[in-house]
């Protein structure tokens, strides 16, 4: 039986309608732009599936998003002008209707290339409450809330890795809440997810960096939640 918090039924603090379309799509923005990297986005397009598709304007989830996309918590009074804000940092905006296929019905995959060219894809959905999950990176499937920090890590699926960059993590006292291995290709490619009960400092991040057949690593911190 799944357990519940007050936080989950009550749903977070927040600019309004819906914590589901305003709330978790502001979260599903930050963390989609946070695995993306730190450059600038010069476009964006958001494929919108089921319920998002249906209803992102009158429920206001477009500028949940965009909000999400320009670094702003669900809280942030500028949400609601959000795609001026964006308009004004020559951020070019484009939404689609999309089948995703079996998804959440509240689904968005962010398409994303930044001013020095870099394309990244990110799907996630909103499943309630202000609550996320991210399902997809650059097509490989994972699985993670971001509500922990976060490590994902590509690598290449050979044996030892997962072992010597847990070592790593333990050594420096942080604590493991969750971890996923998701195979991309036998022997060929892999990507880990650590989700943790401590945020992680430089010193780690350079001592998993050394690991063999590290390929790249991404940090995340938790998106804003809760009440105050």
């Amino acid at each position: 039986m799944q357990n519940f918090g007050i936080f989950d039924i009550i749903g977070p603090i927040m600019i309004g309608p819906s914590s589901s379309h305003t709330a978790g799509a502001a979260r599903l923005g930050k963390v989609a732009k946070s695995i993306c990297g730190h450059n600038k986005l010069k476009k964006v397009t958001f494929l919108l599936h089921g319920s998002f598709a249906k209803t992102y304007k009158g429920h206001g989830t477009d500028k949940a998003l965009v909000a999400g996309i320009l670094g702003m918590e669900p809280s942030d009074v500028r949400l609601r002008n959000s795609l001026d804000i964006a308009k004004e940092q020559s951020l070019e905006i484009e939404f689609k209707e999309c089948d995703l296929g079996n998804e959440h019905p509240n689904t968005v995959k962010f398409l994303m290339t930044t001013v020095d060219n870099t394309y990244c894809e990110v799907m996630g959905s909103s499943i309630g409450g202000g609550n996320i999950r991210i399902t997809e990176v650059n097509g490989n499937s994972l699985d993670f809330s971001g509500e922990y920090p976060t490590l994902i890590i590509s690598q290449k699926d050979v044996p030892g890795v997962v072992c010597k960059v847990s070592e790593i993590v333990y050594k420096y006292n942080v604590n493991i809440a969750f971890m996923k291995v998701f195979r991309i290709e036998k022997g060929k490619s892999a990507v880990m997810i650590f989700e943790l009960d401590n945020t992680l400092d430089e010193h780690i991040i350079e001592d998993i960096k050394k690991v063999d057949y590290v390929n790249k690593i991404i940090v995340l911190n938790p998106v804003e939640g809760g009440i105050s």
